[in-house]
């Protein structure tokens, strides 16, 4: 019976943490470049109350007799599927179609990826105008340098091409590349491994892999960039809804286990009466 009790209350905190997930991605179903996320769980311990040989002359059983003591949550997953390109005013919004991030250098100095292409000119000392996200991150070139340019040039007349590179009209009114400027990409040899940190930003882990640049490494799949869109969020919210029912009736079903384990000990400890 307390095997019952235990195994059910795995179950119920199990699937209070797959609600969470399912709540948290509908909440970010508007999220530019956000990534659904799925829970996998996975069995505890087996306890054994019969061995395959257990039998009075001592004759091989094929089966032997194994008690589950529940479940418990194994991970959770970010899905990286392309999410639906939303077109936007902003020259300066980006999408990726493809499996590239954007790559913007963090508060702490340290380089964070992206599918969040919302990006804006900021102007710093001297009218320098650099390429940041919303929250002032700078974003990073295919060189790893800032974005930046100089100080005569207007924004909104900057184009910026499916390869990323930064282009300005010349005095013929022609587009040409600004220097070398372009907009790095990076792929990962396991995405799923990435650290979420927040902001729609993820962290290079062991699990993910070194980040792969595009614009040098010859064995990646080349991404495009589509000026003037936004990814939307890849949350189909029809799979969450079933998903949250699917959730909701588990975790009735845990609770209707420790009711009737309840019962039966109740039973069980009035049989002297």
């Amino acid at each position: 019976m307390v095997r019952a009790l235990w195994s059910a209350a795995t179950g119920m905190i199990a699937q209070q943490n797959n609600v969470d997930t399912i709540a948290n991605n509908l909440a970010n179903v508007n999220t530019t470049g956000y990534k659904t996320e799925t829970n996998e769980f996975k069995s505890l311990l087996y306890q054994t109350i019969q061995t395959k040989t257990t039998t009075a002359n001592g004759d091989q059983k094929p089966v032997g007799a194994q008690v589950g003591l529940g479940v418990r949550n194994a991970a959770i997953t970010s899905q990286f599927t392309q999410g639906s390109l939303l077109a936007s005013e902003s020259p300066t919004a980006l999408a990726v179609n493809g499996k590239g991030f954007f790559a913007v250098q963090g508060e702490d100095g340290k380089v964070y990826y992206t599918r969040n292409g919302n990006f804006h000119w900021a102007i710093g000392n001297g009218n320098i105008m650099t390429l940041t996200d919303s929250e002032g991150h700078a974003v990073k070139s295919t060189t790893g340098a800032n974005i930046v340019l100089p100080a005569n040039y207007t924004a909104n007349k900057v184009e910026i091409d499916t390869e990323g590179r930064i282009m300005y009209p010349n005095a013929q009114n022609n587009l040409v590349q600004v220097g070398a400027l372009q907009v790095g990409l990076y792929q990962f040899q396991n995405p799923a491994g990435l650290e979420k940190t927040g902001d729609s930003m993820f962290a290079v882990t062991p699990a993910s892999g070194a980040a792969l640049n595009e614009a040098t490494n010859a064995a990646v799949t080349k991404s495009e960039i589509r000026q003037g869109y936004l990814e939307g969020s890849n949350v189909q919210v029809a799979d969450e809804m079933v998903n949250l029912i699917v959730a909701q009736r588990a975790y009735e079903m845990n609770s209707k286990a420790i009711q009737a384990a309840d019962e039966m000990m109740s039973q069980a400890n009035q049989l002297r009466r």
